[in-house]
């Protein structure tokens, strides 16, 4: 076992005279299975490919693409296990200070929209050398799109990049058969025909079923067929029922085919099986290591795919909504490994994925049939046909607490509690609260106001409410002080101050205030972002409140937090534009204190307090003058 050759030097001592594909990416190289890259290249030798890693090259410096030479079959491009505004901006659009997949967390060593600029490096000196493009960045911006950042649609980074193949979704298959395709000498521009791909062509093939979404130039000019499109988007992810989709350009065709078949549990232990060094480079170590290697080192990824179906999450568009899972043996086998490690003190910090207690797909007609495609599983209410069962997990996590050396085995993934209150038998909550919490318990209502509930897809909040008490009364009968601690979401389409000011009372009833607040981020690809630009929700076509000046937003988030005294006068603002001021005064049901900021002739309390100070000082000139005045006389007096 090795890391795959990170330079020239490294290849030359495998003996490699080329690599087979030279895999440019945004991120410091770490070799372990939570990051796309170490799957995809690991899937590919074990294929019989060789794979070089150019991790996060100098893009100022354009021939740095040149280290490996030309790769026999083409290069693998991909901004990192982030899209690289989102790792480079806060949702207010400030420039971050921190890289965790970086060495020693330093930012700026990758460029804005890194696979477009990585792309267009390579075409400088490789234009005849195929390019496929992937990863979340890639995936979630495969057809026209709202980007936050630019404020704009932008057309489809197939197109910005000049790749030749896109691949979205989870890409195990569709890489190996891209590969072995090229690998048989077909051009890239002829591989058009595999699933989970995206390609450009200039005439559409005859005898398929094609989706037609509006012209990408009828999507920029009208917010409306921006949501159509969308939504047709939406409501082809599933495998089993989607169409290809055509989305037409003025002088092409950019064309999605329908999506990769998800993995068995047998190939997806054999992707978990492959030989990962399990951790970064070892070159990063002089410079602090890669901080996001900390999160994941002593974890366990149980599944993947969400039938969660969240509006402001993209896992619809990137992994889908099939959850796939991995055997309890193949989770013991790697288990082991992490318990060998030097620095392993006893602690498994998370058995879970998108959401840690899916064990199964949603129902048995996923399989064959796909996702309901304008349905949800969980919103609003659980489907009659949901399988919900938690015995197969139950069994997992005894297994793992059971092994040698393990204390304690954590579950640090978000559950989805309103699946966990469908299932009849209470055994998983108990051994949630007995075995499985350290103290805190972080789940995501996200809100508590239903209409803003309904814009994201949530259940209501009488759910999260019995949830709460159903926690709360596990806890004192297993005789542990345990809390919950609540996610929760400012400025989210649907969210007017009203509501921001209803979950500030929320709050207020419940003791608590966040130290961290997540404002809305439109990052693309979600029904929630698509709501933001549009004003409409594509489900409906209806129109939707969105929050979207910076100072609307400061409101909404202060309200959150109304006990920070730095929050104080836009609390107050928000209050009085909501007409609340019966929540500013001293009875424990208020927000805030008011502040006595005028007399009651009108002048400013700070001018007051500068008139009372002049008129003291000016109290004591006199004073000090009449001593003097009656010392002078005292003395006449003497005299005479």
């Amino acid at each position: 076992m090795s890391f795959l050759p990170i330079n020239k030097r490294e290849m030359d001592e495998l003996g490699w005279e080329q690599p087979d594909f030279v895999y440019v990416i945004g991120d410091a190289y770490v070799d372990h299975h939570s990051f796309g890259v170490a799957i995809i290249s690991r899937v590919l030798e074990a294929h019989g490919y060789k794979v070089a890693i150019l991790s996060q090259p100098d893009w100022k410096n354009p021939e740095c693409v040149m280290e490996f030479g030309e790769p026999r079959l083409g290069f693998l491009v991909t901004a990192g296990n982030m899209d690289s505004m989102v790792n480079h901006y806060s949702v207010s659009k400030i420039r971050r200070k921190y890289d965790a997949y970086t060495p020693g967390g330093v930012i700026g060593k990758r460029p804005d929209r890194a696979t477009i600029v990585y792309c267009n490096m390579i075409k400088k000196y490789y234009s005849h050398v195929p390019i496929i493009i992937g990863g979340i960045e890639a995936s979630l911006r495969r057809l026209g799109h709202y980007d936050y950042w630019d404020d704009k649609v932008r057309r489809s980074i197939l197109l910005d990049s000049q790749a030749d193949i896109l691949l979205y979704g989870m890409g195990e298959h569709s890489i190996v058969e891209v590969a072995d395709a090229l690998d048989s000498g077909l051009e890239a521009k002829d591989i058009t025909f595999i699933k989970g791909t995206v390609y450009k062509t200039k005439e559409l093939p005859e005898g398929y079923d094609f989706l037609m979404l509006p012209a990408f130039e009828e999507i920029v000019a009208s917010k409306e067929a921006y949501a159509r499109s969308f939504y047709l988007q939406y409501c082809n992810t599933d495998p089993f029922s989607a169409r290809p989709v055509v989305e037409p350009y003025e002088h092409c065709y950019v064309v999605q085919n329908t999506p990769s078949l998800p993995l068995t549990q047998e190939e997806m232990d054999s992707v978990y099986r492959l030989p990962y060094m399990r951790t970064y480079h070892p070159s990063y170590e002089k410079d602090g290591g890669i901080p996001a290697i900390s999160e994941v080192k002593f974890s366990l990824v149980n599944n993947r795919g969400c039938f969660g179906g969240c509006s402001f999450c993209a896992l619809t568009f990137h992994q889908g909504r099939i959850v796939q899972t991995r055997s309890h043996e193949s989770l013991i086998e790697e288990a082991k490994l992490i318990i060998e490690e030097p620095d392993f003190k006893g602690y498994i910090h998370d058995v879970g994925g998108p959401t840690a207690n899916f064990r199964y797909p949603a129902c048995e007609k996923q399989m064959t049939k796909g996702a309901c495609k304008t349905k949800q599983c969980l919103f609003p209410k659980p489907c009659k046909n949901l399988k919900v069962d938690h015995k197969d997990y139950i069994k997992l996590l005894r297994k793992l607490r059971a092994l040698p050396k393990v204390k304690k085995v954590f579950i640090r993934s978000g559950i989805r509690f309103d699946y966990l209150l469908a299932d009849k038998d209470d055994s998983f909550l108990k051994e949630l609260c007995e075995y499985h919490v350290s103290g805190q318990l972080k789940v995501a209502p996200e809100h508590i106001s239903d209409p803003v509930l309904q814009m994201m897809g949530k259940p209501e909040n009488a759910v999260y409410e019995k949830f709460k008490e159903r926690y709360k009364k596990t806890n004192e009968q297993l005789d542990k002080k345990q809390y919950l601690v609540p996610y929760l979401m400012s400025s989210h389409p649907g969210s007017t101050l009203k509501e921001a000011v209803e979950l500030a009372e929320y709050l207020r009833d419940l003791g608590y205030m966040p130290e961290q607040v997540q404002d809305f981020y439109p990052t693309p690809a979600t029904i929630s972002t698509c709501m933001y630009y549009t004003g409409l929700d594509p489900r409906t076509m209806k129109p939707v409140y969105v929050p979207k000046t910076p100072h609307e937003k400061a409101m909404q988030r202060a309200l959150i937090q109304y006990r920070n005294p730095k929050n104080y006068d836009l609390v107050m603002e928000a209050l009085k534009k909501t007409g609340r001021m019966d929540l500013v005064g001293f009875d424990k049901n208020c927000l805030i204190r008011p502040r006595k900021l005028h007399n009651e002739k009108g002048t400013p309390q700070k001018n007051l307090s500068k008139t009372k100070q002049q008129g003291g000082m000016e109290r004591q000139k006199q004073q000090k003058q009449h001593s003097k005045k009656k010392k002078s006389i005292r003395n006449v007096h003497k005299k005479k």
